[in-house]
């Protein structure tokens, strides 16, 4: 029978940084317009040293398909508005339970460089890592088993696939369905590679894809 004090004790360390990436977003609103981006960046670094460090895993195995992974995402991410006009106005996409499309960032801060020097850490370095030690580190090895650190990563059951997917996807709000795609393709690269430090990579290179391409572009409604 596993210890639950155990098993919260082994969790913390992949949970504790995407719990608090969350209280972060729903706080933002909250905080002065200009401590925002850095008061985010410097909690979210703080939670992962802390928590984190022993079990993140830099190491990449397959540094270029995990690099080319992540560019096959961010390519998934903009596609079907750049083929279909109008295409995110569904109301099967924007509606009061996924919300709508609009930056979290003030307009009148999206020429500010330094706003998005921290945006661009956070999403590119941070969430990465959060959302992969949540997901793909711990969620999709609790549900095979509470006792997680005896399943390996890259460990499949339909289940633990499907429900991660779906869970990820329902994080992106008005973008669920691009990040449905991202999730079964981030989950499907662990079971291949049984690499966090691949996932994570790939999740990195899709980010920067996306920042660079939102910046470019001043498509701001990407950065929810």
């Amino acid at each position: 029978m596993t210890d639950p004090r155990g098993s919260l004790a082994a969790s913390l360390p992949y949970v504790a940084p995407f719990a608090v990436l969350l209280a972060l977003l729903a706080a933002g609103p909250l905080l002065p317009v200009q401590a925002d981006g850095p008061f985010r960046v410097v909690a979210l670094a703080i939670t992962l040293w802390f928590f984190s460090r022993r079990v993140i895993r830099f190491q990449a195995r397959f540094v270029l398909p995990s690099a080319l992974a992540g560019v096959a995402v961010f390519l998934v991410w903009i596609a079907p508005d750049q083929w279909i006009p109008h295409y995110r106005d569904s109301w099967l996409l924007q509606n009061a339970v996924t919300g709508t499309l609009h930056s979290s960032i003030p307009p009148r801060l999206l020429s500010n460089p330094a706003v998005l020097a921290f945006r661009v850490i956070r999403s590119v370095v941070l969430t990465p890592l959060a959302e992969e030690l949540f997901w793909r580190g711990w969620l999709m090895r609790w549900l095979i088993s509470q006792d997680f650190e005896r399943v390996p990563l890259g460990s499949y059951t339909p289940g633990s696939f499907w429900i991660t997917a779906v869970l990820f996807a329902s994080e992106h709000g008005p973008y669920w369905d691009v990040g449905l795609a991202a999730g079964i393709v981030y989950n499907w690269w662990l079971l291949r590679t049984r690499s966090l430090g691949d996932c994570i990579l790939a999740h990195a290179v899709t980010n920067a894809s996306l920042a660079g391409y939102v910046i470019a572009t001043h498509r701001w409604e990407y950065w929810l």
